[in-house]
């Protein structure tokens, strides 16, 4: 069994930057595909970012390429996701998922989820 933490949400202000954490505990993650997938009150859970297994391949949303960066460090079991140029579309909850398989869109498949972070953003 994985337990998945995130951390590192809040309250920023259009503009600013956030940086997410999800360390996983009670096995090794390192041949899960990693990600990010967000859910905005009102709305499905929807894909954010991925990284495979190595770290080597990412991919991204297209609402957030160029803003966001999906990073993992499999020595501390643990994965990142730097959020830069926030915007207040960006408010959700961000879940950190663990799959076997690849984590995309939509999301499926996925092994296991964190309980979730809350981001706000404020214009």
């Amino acid at each position: 069994q994985v337990q998945l933490v995130e951390a590192g949400g809040g309250l920023v202000q259009a503009g600013g930057s956030l940086r997410l954490s999800c360390a996983a505990s009670g096995r090794t993650v390192s041949t899960y595909a990693m990600g990010w997938c967000r859910q905005a009150p009102g709305k499905e859970r929807e894909f954010v970012a991925a990284v495979n297994w190595i770290g080597v391949r990412t991919s991204y949303a297209d609402s957030v390429k160029g803003r966001f960066t999906i990073s993992r460090d499999n020595a501390k079991n643990t994965v990142y996701l730097q959020m830069n140029t926030l915007t207040p579309e960006d408010t959700a909850v961000y879940y950190c998922a663990a799959s076997l398989g690849t984590v995309s869109s939509p999301p499926s498949g996925i092994s296991y989820w964190g309980q979730g972070t809350q981001v706000t953003v404020s214009s």
